[in-house]
């Protein structure tokens, strides 16, 4: 194995579930709680019976869709098996040992593994206040700086920095610098926003991210695309996967670009009972809670360090009710639980079970 592997952290998941004890609700991994359309449903049980056949290699209709949707050309968008795979493929293809790759603390947890898995190192530049600080950030460029992500909307944060500080992060970076702009959450975003396409639209060094696994409840299908240079698609593509894919998620990719209503009916639920739960998280304030400002389709809650009210405490709490959160201890963050926006009910009982454990923790 090779020195820079042996570093490396498997990825941890969030749970799926609870072994004997009843899933109430799933609220670890950010996923549409809703699923995917029914359109979306439609067109990938249309092409299921083509599993024998080998997906299109180059997801030429998607990209077609895609570049329809955002008034983008086809041939500079390239699709991932997620938009992990793009995140890796960046770091393969643009870094290496010797090399440096920056990002903010408390970031995607991937990109720490893109580094490290190409034999790069990582570099982590202090946050503020879970956010992305621009200042640190330029602070810690170097020469060998070869790549910086930043998710923005951020996860596991929620946080959001301004179009102006994006804009002015990626103007003090070296012009032969990636700069990779994950819009996972983008579509959450609140409205001081840049999107990463046009950025890219104006910057030869800048690749946008994005999914289908978030809004569009595509997760299981890993469908990802990328918008960058025509110079840096034509690099990802040297190294992807020939397949990389499915038949049943371009289907579906395809056909939930088309299903609008569904798309805001999912946003407008979002952003009601995101709005919902910081205000009730807020409220057990007296007992040391905090909801981060979120802009994407969870909230991170922070916790006393000490005392009877942890992250550690609330999410033993939570569990046994049948809710599943994801507590970050995971990633040096041991104050702290991520908690998706579900349904109204799921969302509903998740606070009941917190408000209850706070009660008892504080009495």
């Amino acid at each position: 194995m090779k020195p820079w592997i042996e570093a490396i952290h498997p990825y941890v998941a969030g749970k799926a579930g609870l072994g004997d004890v009843p899933v109430v609700a799933k609220l670890s991994s950010n996923e549409n709680p809703f699923g995917p359309s029914p359109l979306a449903v439609a067109a990938m049980q249309a092409v299921v019976a083509q599993g024998h056949r080998y997906p299109d290699p180059a997801s030429t209709a998607l990209r077609e869709a895609l570049a329809a949707k955002h008034g983008i050309a086809a041939d500079r968008i390239i699709c991932g098996t997620g938009s992990d795979e793009l995140l890796h493929l960046l770091a393969g293809a643009f870094a290496s040992v010797g090399d440096e790759v920056l990002f903010p603390r408390y970031s995607f947890i991937v990109y720490g593994l893109a580094a490290r898995r190409v034999g790069a190192t990582p570099v982590v530049a202090p946050d503020n206040d879970y956010a992305c600080d621009v200042d640190t950030m330029l602070a810690a460029v170097t020469p060998r700086t070869r790549l910086v992500y930043l998710a923005n909307p951020n996860n596991p944060t929620g946080t959001q920095i301004s179009a102006a500080e994006v804009r002015r992060l990626h103007a003090g970076l070296p012009t032969d610098c990636i700069f990779a702009l994950d819009g996972a959450y983008a579509e959450f975003a609140d409205a001081d926003y840049v999107d990463g396409i046009t950025l890219a639209r104006e910057f030869d060094n800048v690749v946008a991210l994005r999914t289908f696994s978030k809004l569009h409840g595509l997760a299981a299908q890993r469908v990802g695309w990328a918008f960058g240079a025509p110079g840096v698609i034509d690099a990802l593509n040297r190294i992807r996967g020939p397949f990389n894919v499915t038949t049943t998620g371009q289907a579906g990719a395809i056909a939930a670009l088309a299903d609008t209503e569904w798309a805001d009916m999912v946003l407008d639920h979002t952003t009601e009972w995101r709005t919902w739960m910081a205000r009730e998280i807020d409220a057990l304030g007296n007992a040391g809670l905090r909801a981060i400002s979120s802009a994407a389709n969870f909230i991170l809650v922070e916790f006393a360090e000490n005392g009877p009210v942890t992250a550690a405490a609330a999410n033993d709490a939570l569990v046994g009710d049948g809710i599943i959160a994801r507590y970050l201890a995971v990633q040096d963050m041991p104050r702290c639980l991520r908690i998706s926006v579900g349904t109204e009910a799921e969302t509903r009982a998740a606070m009941a079970s917190l408000r209850r454990f706070v009660e008892r923790a504080s009495a």
